[in-house]
């Protein structure tokens, strides 16, 4: 682009790099400089422009220091009335000058005016202007004016505006009933006088939609060829045996559900492709994901090769460890445990097991994608919580199979992604859902409690404890530090060991080693430990049936995802079970939005949906672990429509018009697009 340093790194700022960035810096909304009122036409309320000749000019001190101008039109007179402005202004705007105003119409102490209005001078008979006027996302330093000046010069020149040709074959405009792009470009740039404001403003209008359709149509696209380019590798060829499989189910005391089954013969089939498997296992808290991830791993090792599960926490993958341990003893499979925790001696035997290929499946956490972890034959890496780490986490991981031969790869979320989500950042990956809870799961009660009303609680829990339950107290989450979060479960852990001298109160958090968090679980798992107090480090993976009561502290501080994951700590058992959210009043809206769904909402799906629609997907995904451009004009959740339609033009377009869909991922993503989603 043809602008200066300093005008260019302005632009960085707002992401813009090239002329075509520029000329897909769409407005946020107009100013509509096409019409004059006369000023008793405006109504109170009503954003207007108006013109006429300042009648007079004073600065007021009572009651406080403000700039008056009195401006007539032949039909009446208002006041425009500053707080902030400048000597300059006040000259300039002297007694006898012609202006135009553009602000609200409001009532004040002195009759109709406008504060803080947009003012210009201008002879008599001026022209209006011929569009409305666009208002753009900017930066401190780049002025409307600059903005609007810069893009109207591409819109002009020949050159530029070339690069809005079309990417779309015209029977898929016809079909889809489309606006041309160039036009809708030039649309929302520069409206004509008679554009519907309230159209474009909710970005309702056919050039709005084009642009949104275009959007989403790129990521769709992106996200096929990513899908296509990881189908075009090799990966080992894992045919089901069934022997181990059998063997395992035989041994458990449970069946699997009709959903544990179906997902199960979904992986099973993709594990014996010769490419990469890439799917996303989801299931709601407690579903059961840990054993389909165990016939999946099975699946790995009869065919010769090995599996390794990664996990966000220790106390996790420590739980993952134990669970499968036991389930594969008696298969004589070795299981073995890698932790950033670990002694170096212990922590090099492993790493030995592993090279050698004595160690058949790997349970771990970050530590199993450090630089000098070395795996003999991987063949599925399994990465539970997946949410939880970043893409560049996951690839590294993956990079631990032979060059030649990628691992299959399976990744779990008991964050259940709401279907608009899955169809739009998902849309590379197959997806299973677990959509039922394995039989003999009690639903978990929901109680909204005050803080105020915390002796009713402490009487709660002596009377579980008294009936041979335990009971989980997690304290709050304080997001600004680590150290004070262990100070108030640290303080908490004493208030209540003091208030339940009989009980044994036992406490777990992020700083303990992984020893002692495993000791205190242990503890807790056998009885031993009737009250645990904990922080939020129970979130995941903790299984303890006897738990049938939770108190969730300071519960308004937390977002949706994380209640819903803590209060799936209980009802894992047979006794009914209660979680009680204590919150501190004044709660902030967005606060009682969340505590009303948690309170209302068992299903996590719906818990997800209506997540996202109060967070965004932004939010909701976490930029660290998206790996995708976030949407700037399309809404997934209010244009379901137009992803579904992008959703099926994307494989029409890569079948038959391969070129224009490069040409269409190009213009929409070009740098943007860092890397493949892993």
């Amino acid at each position: 682009m043809n602008v200066s340093p300093v005008i260019r790194e302005k632009l960085l700022r707002l992401g813009i790099q090239t002329e075509l960035d520029l000329l897909l810096h769409l407005p946020i909304r107009y100013e509509d400089e096409t019409h004059l009122f006369a000023i008793t036409d405006a109504l109170s309320g009503q954003t207007v422009q108006v013109e006429g000749i300042i009648t007079r000019n004073e600065v007021i001190l009572q009651p406080r220091r403000q700039w008056v101008c009195q401006v007539e039109d032949s039909s009446g007179a208002l006041n425009m009335r500053f707080v902030h402005f400048y000597a300059s202004q006040i000259k300039t705007f002297a007694v006898g000058q012609r202006v135009r105003l553009l602000g609200e119409i409001r009532q004040g102490y002195w009759g109709t005016e406008m504060v803080h209005p947009q003012c210009r001078l201008v002879s008599q008979g001026d022209a209006l202007a011929e569009t409305l006027t666009p208002v753009y996302p900017t930066t401190s330093g780049l002025s409307q004016k600059a903005l609007r000046k810069l893009i109207a010069q591409l819109l002009q020149d020949a050159q530029y505006s070339s690069q809005l040709s079309e990417t779309l074959p015209n029977d898929l405009i016809h079909q889809y009933q489309l606006f041309p792009f160039k036009q809708s470009i030039q649309y929302l740039h520069l409206p004509p006088p008679d554009a519907p404001m309230q159209a474009l403003l909710e970005r309702t209008h056919p050039a709005w939609r084009r642009i949104k359709f275009d959007e989403l149509l790129a990521q769709q696209l992106s996200m096929r060829l990513h899908y296509r380019q990881r189908r075009s590798r090799v990966a080992p060829v894992l045919a089901a045996r069934q022997m181990l499989t059998a063997k395992l189910l035989d041994q458990l005391g449970f069946q699997l559900t009709a959903a544990q089954i179906r997902v199960n013969a979904e992986i099973s089939r993709d594990l014996a492709n010769p490419h990469p498997m890439q799917r996303l296992l989801q299931g709601d808290v407690g579903s059961g994901k840990t054993i389909v991830a165990a016939l999946a791993a099975l699946q790995a090792i009869e065919n010769g090769f090995q599996a390794a599960i990664m996990a966000p926490t220790e106390i996790l993958a420590e739980q993952h460890f134990e669970k499968l341990s036991t389930w594969f003893a008696a298969l004589s499979i070795r299981v073995v445990w890698l932790s950033g925790s670990q002694k170096k001696k212990q922590r090099q035997a492993v790493l030995d097991e592993m090279v050698l290929g004595a160690a058949q499946l790997v349970v771990g956490t970050h530590a199993l994608f450090q630089g000098q972890v070395r795996f003999q034959q991987l063949g599925l890496v399994i990465i539970d919580e997946q949410h939880r780490f970043g893409v560049h986490q996951r690839l590294a991981l993956r990079m631990k199979g032979e060059s030649e031969c990628v691992p299959h790869q399976l990744m779990m979320s008991a964050t259940p992604i709401p279907r608009t989500l899955s169809m739009s950042y998902f849309a590379d990956l197959d997806v299973s859902v677990i959509d039922a809870l394995p039989p003999g799961r009690s639903p978990v009660v929901t109680k909204l409690v005050a803080d105020t009303r915390r002796d009713e609680v402490i009487v709660r829990i002596q009377q579980a404890c008294e009936q041979g339950k335990q009971v989980y107290w997690v304290c709050p989450l304080i997001e600004e530090s680590e150290t004070l979060q262990l100070q108030t479960a640290v303080e908490t852990h004493q208030n209540l060991q003091a208030v339940f001298g009989e009980l044994s109160v036992g406490l777990v958090h992020g700083r303990l080693s992984a020893q002692e968090k495993a000791d205190v679980m242990t503890a807790f798992k056998q009885g031993q430990i009737q009250l645990l107090v904990a922080t939020t480090v129970i979130e995941v993976g903790v299984d303890v049936p006897n738990a049938s009561l939770m108190i969730i502290e300071n519960a308004e501080r937390m977002g949706l995802s994380q209640l819903h994951q803590l209060r799936g700590r209980v009802g894992r058992g047979s006794e009914a079970s209660v979680c009680i959210l204590l919150f501190q009043q004044p709660l902030s809206k967005i606060a009682r939005q969340r505590l009303k769904i948690i309170f209302e909402h068992s299903d996590g799906f719906e818990i997800a949906r209506q997540d996202l629609h109060l967070r965004g997907p932004g939010e909701f995904l976490g930029a660290r672990q998206s790996g995708v451009p976030m949407l700037r004009f399309a809404d997934i959740e209010q244009d379901d429509e137009l992803l579904a339609a992008a959703q099926a033009v994307a494989g029409e377009m890569l079948d038959h018009y391969p070129q224009l869909a490069q040409r269409h991922v190009d213009r929409w993503l070009g740098s943007k697009l860092e890397y493949l989603r892993v």
